[in-house]
């Protein structure tokens, strides 16, 4: 009898959660301790450190310099290649989120985000390094 668990449907764990199609990213849904076997989309893979609830693992190969995706939007660009079920953090990820995203038109002051001698890391002009 087929499952009914559209992760099970798609060859995935059930402990992982696919939060959109275009993700390359999967959410754990429940701790999960290392040298597990993982069902990632048809692909089994073998975790090398704990997955603790709500982290990210990788869904497929994410290159050098590739947007990480969660909720089918970029959330940070990898820093290195990730490999499918590998833990995907701050180690490997630089942040995409930026002011212009979240804060544009909000006063720094009142957020006390800038010094007086000039804009915050916020601005909408700013770009993480």
């Amino acid at each position: 009898m087929a499952s009914s668990d559209p992760a099970n449907a798609a060859g995935r764990d059930p402990r992982l959660l696919l939060l959109h199609p275009a993700d390359n990213v999967l959410v754990a849904r429940q701790h999960v301790p290392p040298g597990e076997a993982l069902l990632l989309d048809g692909q089994v893979v073998r975790l090398a450190v704990p997955l603790r609830l709500g982290h990210k693992i990788a869904r497929r190969a994410i290159a050098a310099g590739e947007a990480v995706t969660k909720h089918g939007a970029p959330i940070g660009c990898a820093t290195s290649g990730i490999h499918p079920g590998e833990h995907v953090h701050l180690h490997n990820v630089r942040s995409g989120y930026t002011a212009s995203v979240a804060l544009v038109g909000a006063d720094d002051a009142a957020l006390n985000l800038a010094g007086s001698d000039g804009p915050g890391p916020y601005d909408a002009g700013a770009r993480n390094g």
